[in-house]
């Protein structure tokens, strides 16, 4: 940001959004702040083996770089600003941009972890009442003394006021005692699924729910759209969609994001960022081609694919049997803003409609993206066929920054002590209960992915990207220094990886079934609830807050020595899982905490005391 805008924006604070002048300026504000606002100290890039450039193929890793990832963790959207503003309406139902900001100054510059923001109106969405002036939590973080929520971008643009996600509001937590951001960490009561049901165009994101065939939402033949193929669809009634996808949103834990377009409904617990030496990337491990390991196609996943539902308008028919033309008009029928709000007449395509008012003619959908060589076809190093790289720099450059910088993020310290013998033994617990054949050395795993048949945990998410099979090409970037905007003489180059084998298992290709990846262990303490569709959650009263919906659904933030408790006591998961089997939610939204049946419990030989010394053993894992 220029330093001129920063000190415009700084004195008046958030008080200029709710004043006319404010309609008046161009200016960005993101909260960057200097690096002693840290909780922890980064890794030096030379500190570790992988935090330099993994491979000959890959760019070096330079201070600039680490520099450009770090600003672009905490602040790049790569014009996300469009969808969530314009078209999602995020901030047009019953949140407001000017009742956030009124939240944020209640806060007096003393910061929150759970942003609590009042309904700008009364509506029912997904068959909840939210009444005007009620106070929603909504899971965001405020840094002490910042006018934005962690990882929000606001933006004015001739009179347009915008804001967008960057990764951290994901990925960081807010140390309010201290003023710290304490980087990398999950932020586990953030609520993506009220947020999005709270938008006023929910139904842009349809295809991350289970709502089933668009044609049952048709209610008249008067909302008709020209098809691809020449015949005649009829968009469902926008009314009837909105709220079956509010009411799926609805059923996601704090936490937790849906982030594959397959027509399911399976949020993922949002991981931890600490990513040195956790490779394959992602629930599943499908980002495993490319530079480091995969981490510049995870670190692009968001936004290809999470962040812009308009840019798998190529792929809708292959992946989700839905019409282009259907599934873009569907998208915008509700639009938030008029300039982008598709109106059937019969006649006119949605897609040409699009092409009017894209900010982005160089690629699809609304943000930032170039389309790789396969493209319209997906690869194993996007499942979209897209890259986010932003114009004026060169291809993929804030990925491979933002995928160096995260390397060099160290856990911080866990919140509990433990004594050396309790250390000892714990460790000698791990070992003897075999906790080591898959958890070992310096980072804690063995980089594999578990076949779903043989972890048991549930199997929805491991086959999230199946139908990316339909549309299938071969993985190929451009050379990193080339320019975006393309030019004419971009050459591809193909990029090594899985074998085609390897690659059908990470996808679940054909017959396979997929499998979930072995995490890492650094970090535990800040990572609870545990499996990956974070159903291993207790909180605080073991006795009374056993599964989901005593915690994660009940306002209670998981308790990391209770939960891991869960992960090896079959007598309390089994209290976990019958309480997610019995809440209505927590079926819809397929969180479970099943699988991964590895006990250290009396049944399985090993005192309460040990037990006790083991779950303080991983609580205590660190990084060098």
């Amino acid at each position: 940001m220029k330093k001129a805008y920063l000190f415009l924006f700084v004195p008046l604070g958030t008080a200029i959004l709710l004043t006319g002048v404010f309609r008046m300026l161009t200016l960005d504000y993101v909260y960057v702040p200097g690096r002693d606002k840290a909780a922890q100290t980064p890794y030096a890039a030379d500190a570790l083996p992988g935090i330099r450039a993994m491979s000959a193929d890959d760019p070096p890793v330079t201070a600039e770089m680490l520099e450009l990832g770090r600003k672009a963790f905490y602040g790049e959207t790569f014009g996300n600003e469009v969808f969530f503003t314009d078209i999602l309406g995020a901030f047009d139902g019953v949140l407001s941009l000017a009742n956030i900001e009124k939240a944020i100054l209640r806060l007096g510059g003393k910061g929150t972890t759970n942003l609590l923001v009042e309904a700008a109106r009364t509506e029912t969405v997904g068959g909840r009442l939210f009444r005007k002036g009620e106070l929603i939590a909504t899971g965001l973080d405020v840094p002490v003394g910042a006018y934005v929520p962690l990882g929000i971008k606001m933006k004015t643009e001739r009179g347009h006021v915008s804001a967008g996600v960057g990764c951290i509001a994901c990925h960081a937590v807010v140390d309010v005692p201290h003023g710290r951001i304490v980087e990398g960490v999950p932020n586990t009561d953030l609520d993506a699924g009220l947020l999005l049901a709270l938008s006023s165009n929910s139904a842009a994101f349809f295809a991350h729910t289970d709502i089933g065939a668009l044609q049952t939402f048709v209610r008249e033949q008067a909302r008709a759209v020209p098809l691809s193929d020449g015949r005649t669809g009829q968009l469902p009634d926008p009314d009837a969609l909105e709220d079956a996808v509010d009411r799926a949103f609805l059923t996601w834990p704090k936490g937790s994001v849906d982030t594959t377009i397959d027509l399911r409904n399976g949020p993922v617990q949002i991981p931890d960022a600490f990513t040195l030496g956790d490779f394959p990337y992602s629930w599943s491990g499908f980002a495993a081609a490319g530079p480091f390991h995969g981490l510049v196609v995870f670190s692009s996943t968001p936004n290809a694919q999470n962040m812009d539902p308009l840019s798998q308008s190529e792929l809708s028919q292959a992946l989700l049997g839905i019409d282009k033309e259907l599934y873009i008009g569907t998208i915008l029928q509700r639009a938030a803003n008029a300039k982008f709000r598709y109106r059937p007449d019969g006649r006119t395509r949605p897609s040409a409609f699009f092409a009017a008012v894209d900010p982005t003619p160089q690629a699809p959908g609304v943000t930032e993206l170039v389309p790789l060589p396969p493209f319209p076809r997906a690869s194993a190093v996007s499942s979209t066929g897209l890259l986010a790289s932003k114009p004026g720099y060169r291809f993929g450059e804030h990925l491979l920054a933002m995928a160096a910088f995260q390397n060099t993020l160290r856990p911080p310290a866990p919140p509990v002590s433990a004594t050396q013998a309790e250390l000892t033994e714990g460790e000698a617990v791990f070992r003897r209960a075999g906790c080591v054949a898959c958890h070992a050395g310096t980072f804690f795993t063995n980089n594999r992915v578990v076949p779903v048949a043989e972890i048991g945990s549930e199997a929805v998410r491991a086959a999230g990207l199946r139908n990316t099979q339909a549309q299938w090409g071969p993985a190929a970037f451009y050379d990193w220094s080339t320019t975006v905007p393309l030019p004419p003489s971009a050459q591809a180059t193909a990029v090594s990886g899985p074998s085609p084998a390897q690659t059908a298992f990470l996808l679940a290709h054909g017959t396979q079934s997929g499998g979930y990846k072995t995490p890492s262990l650094w970090g535990l303490a800040w990572s609870a609830p545990y499996l990956h569709d974070g159903g291993v959650a207790v909180g605080p009263d073991a006795a009374r807050q056993a599964g989901a919906p005593a915690t994660l659904y009940g306002g209670v933030l998981p308790d990391a020595h209770n939960s891991l408790l869960a992960l090896i006591d079959r007598e309390l998961r089994s209290r976990v899982t019958r309480a997610n089997a019995a809440s209505p939610a927590a079926a819809a939204a397929h969180v479970r905490g099943i699988g991964h049946e590895f006990w250290a419990d009396p049944q399985a030989g090993f005192t309460r005391e040990q037990q006790e010394a083991l779950v303080r053993y991983l609580l205590q894992i660190a990084a060098p």
